[in-house]
């Protein structure tokens, strides 16, 4: 991604979830680098950013095992919790705060 999308994403998130996703197998992707790297001591915490529901086995298995601390930001209003429990942390962010925490570097160039 880079800065001359933003508009586009910002117009995008503003119909969220009106707007089909583009990638497919990233949330597969993403379940497994956790588990994968918690368990061979890659990371000690990690902030996930996703409001997925199929992430939480992973991030459940890292908790379970006590491999690290994952913490969450999601969307405002999509709080995701392990059945009966507060955990994980989870804070909620809006379309104004997601702008200043993308990425803007254009990884294409690399």
């Amino acid at each position: 991604m880079c800065g001359r999308d933003l508009p586009k994403i910002a117009s995008d998130l503003l119909r969220w979830p009106a707007v089909p996703a583009a990638e497919k197998g990233v949330d597969v992707a993403l379940a497994i680098d956790v588990v994968r790297l918690a368990m061979t001591s890659a990371f000690d915490a990690a902030m996930v950013c996703s409001a997925d529901t199929d992430l939480m086995p992973a991030i459940e298995t890292v908790y379970d095992l006590h491999l690290a601390q994952i913490e969450l930001a999601t969307w405002a209003g999509a709080r995701l919790r392990f059945p009966s429990t507060q955990l994980p942390w989870c804070q909620m962010i809006s379309v104004a705060q997601y702008l200043t925490l993308a990425d803007t570097t254009d990884y294409t160039a690399r």
